[in-house]
């Protein structure tokens, strides 16, 4: 009887280039699933990835270019109700 526990990632590129990243924690008994579990969450334009998985930081290297960086920093300054 092994038990195991693995991860998946599932990254999402929303419409302002937020990335939107799944880990999902799988645990499994010789073989057969036990359980699983959803943790979300986001990294936006300009973010700091150094904490992130290499391909969550391969995805901002390319699509973070300072054009998409300062559109995102503008949109978030147009909807702030200050």
């Amino acid at each position: 009887m092994a038990i195991t526990k693995r991860t998946e990632l599932k990254e999402e590129i929303l419409p302002n280039q937020v990335i939107q990243v799944r880990t999902t924690t799988v645990v499994e008994e010789d073989g057969v699933e036990l359980g699983r579990k959803h943790h979300r969450h986001v990294v936006v334009p300009g973010q700091d990835v150094t904490g992130e998985a290499q391909e969550v930081q391969d995805i901002a290297a390319a699509l973070w270019t300072a054009d998409v960086i300062a559109a995102y920093n503008a949109s978030i300054a147009d909807n702030d109700p200050a």
